[in-house]
């Protein structure tokens, strides 16, 4: 019996019908060769060998008496493996294999469905047949587990112990039969209450005891933030409220989802080439992709674009599986989308993370994932659920200014091929949450040499979501344009689509000034006085290029793919 921490119960109580509080993925697998039969009833066998592993596989919510505390987790008696395994493309001999658009839509649809708490909370859906665009057939994976029983960080720790490194799947020990298990069965009223006073007291105690050194740590970092005026002490970083955007809205259950890959090795190369991390080149492509996007259908804000960015606050290295629950903190990043040239707007967002970077280091430790339990469902699940639901269905969240206009997530996940059941995952394509407000997600997540992007968005905020894919696309090919060196003869082309005509207008110049990273001198890895040009494709400008990029000549010239039509 293990009670919830107050972070990750806090995902049960805000849940809605139209805000589903699960996380997920879609995987593209490639099945092994001369394979025959059902990929869904081959993973509904390899899973239940695994189940034991990961005690997310297992345990069930419990709520407590009269909602006076935050839930436990007990092991349900029983695991329907065919309930959280289902097969989703349709069976029997002479069906069409379904197109990857329709894959899409499907796994949207799914997303925007709450999963059943009376049982464990986690749904797997295969799909035995998916033709590609390019006319290859591949089988799928789409999972759903709910974020109350882990975070990005923690899904990537659950692949690991769930998957293979290889096409043969690993042997793996049985369960131990003399482990006790703590069943819903087991438990007793009396135990149930008397912990939800025993936690709360825990709580309130560590609290107590921690105030002495947070005020300290929290008055050191506010006075390194706070600057001298003629009138007065004031912060040197003041809360900006985001501009009006139209992925500022209510939601309703209606979802739509959409993917990009882009090559990891290149992405890596032209944020090193700024000064900069990969963290840093991704915000940059989705800034420059959100300010196509809005330039194509509406109009962009004057003033930056806020991205919700969570953080993890697990300690590095982190591996062990059965502990999965969320630790995670949020931070607030400008995009810098109201900067028209290009690597200004790099510069811009690297200030901005480089102010989170120093602020989180001295926070960390001060920032919490557990609250007392005590009436918390009430509190919690029941004011906050009913203000943040007529915060969406009023029309206030499209009024009301917000502290951020999207979520950006950017989970570091394998390095190297997973296998499950023997088949070859290709993609680790994202889902994550949109709520009232917020209603647009896009989460990354490398794998295995590529960069996967998810994007998640209620219907009416992202109507036309594959522009939104495919401006990823653009401007990865504009970063790689004024990032990246010449590719060595006989290479690859440098970009399957040329870039639009927005993008050359804004760097008609033929020269790019440094490129800085805050606090940090001789970054610049754009210089005038070394630049050297190559003819633009379209035989009109100029784009310049750094002999300070030598360095990155190794990376394979690979161009920008998209997963989707």
């Amino acid at each position: 019996m293990t009670t919830l921490t107050g972070l990750d119960a806090t995902f049960l109580y805000l849940e809605t019908p139209e805000m589903p509080m699960h996380v997920g993925s879609l995987n593209l697998c490639e099945l092994p060769a001369g394979f025959r039969g059902s990929f869904h009833k081959a993973v509904k066998s390899h899973i239940g060998k695994r189940m034991h592993l990961a005690p997310v596989f297992s345990r069930k919510l419990v709520f407590m008496p009269l909602d006076l505390g935050h839930p436990l987790w007990v092991e349900a008696d029983t695991v329907d493996l065919g309930f959280h395994i289902r097969r989703a493309d349709p069976a029997g001999k002479g069906t069409a294999p379904m197109t990857l658009a329709a894959v899409h839509e499907l796994c949207a649809t799914l997303h925007g469905e709450p999963i059943d708490r009376r049982f464990p909370l986690w749904e797997f859906y295969v799909f035995d047949r998916i033709q590609l665009p390019d006319g290859r057939r591949v089988a799928g994976f789409f999972s759903k587990i709910h974020h109350a029983a882990l975070d990005g960080k923690g899904g990537v720790m659950l692949a690991n112990a769930m998957l293979d490194v290889g096409p043969e799947p690993r042997q793996v020990a049985p369960p131990d039969p003399a482990r006790r298990r703590k069943l819903e069965s087991d438990l007793k009223l009396g135990k149930m209450i008397g912990s939800v006073f025993s936690s709360s007291l825990g709580q309130l105690a560590k609290l107590a005891r921690s105030l002495p050194s947070a005020a300290s740590t929290l008055g050191s970092t506010l006075a390194r933030h706070t600057v001298s005026t003629a009138s007065g002490a004031r912060p040197a970083m003041p809360v900006k409220l985001a501009p009006a955007t139209p992925f500022n809205t209510g939601i309703t259950a209606e979802r739509v989802f959409v993917t990009a890959t882009l090559p990891l090795a290149e992405c890596k190369a032209m944020g090193k080439a700024v000064g900069g991390s990969l963290n840093d080149m991704l915000l940059w492509i989705c800034s420059t992709a959100l300010r196509d996007y809005l330039r194509q259908h509406h109009s962009p804000p004057k003033k930056s674009l806020v991205a919700a960015m969570p953080v993890s606050l697990r300690e590095t290295g982190a591996s062990d599986a059965s502990k999965l629950g969320n630790q995670v903190s949020m931070s607030l990043v400008e995009l810098g989308t109201h900067i028209t040239h290009p690597l200004k707007r790099m510069n811009a967002i690297m200030a901005s993370t480089g102010k989170v970077k120093t602020s989180l280091q001295s926070l960390k430790g001060l920032l919490p994932t557990d609250y007392p339990s005590l009436l918390a469902p009430w509190l919690v699940g029941g004011a906050a659920r009913l203000a943040l639901n007529a915060y969406g269905k009023s029309g206030m969240a499209t009024r009301l200014p917000m502290v951020a206009n999207l979520a950006i997530s950017n989970v570091p996940g394998p390095p190297v091929p997973l296998y499950l059941a023997g088949a070859r995952f290709l993609t680790f394509h994202p889902l994550s949450i949109v709520m009232h407000g917020l209603a647009l997600n896009i989460t990354i997540q490398t794998y295995a040499g590529h960069v996967d992007f998810g994007i998640i968005a209620g219907k009416q905020a992202l109507p036309h979501a594959q522009d939104l894919a495919r401006a990823i696309e653009d401007a990865f090919n504009q970063a790689r344009l004024l990032l990246a060196p010449s590719p060595p003869p006989g290479a690859a082309a440098v970009s399957p689509r040329a870039p639009r005509a927005s993008v050359a207008q804004e760097t008609t110049s033929g020269k790019s000034p440094s490129v800085k990273r805050a606090r940090r001198p001789n970054t610049a890895a754009v210089r005038n006085n070394n630049a050297k040009t190559n003819a633009h494709p379209h035989g009109k400008h100029p784009t310049p290029v750094s002999s300070a990029k030598k360095s990155s000549r190794q990376s394979a010239a690979k161009p920008a793919r998209r997963t989707g039509t």
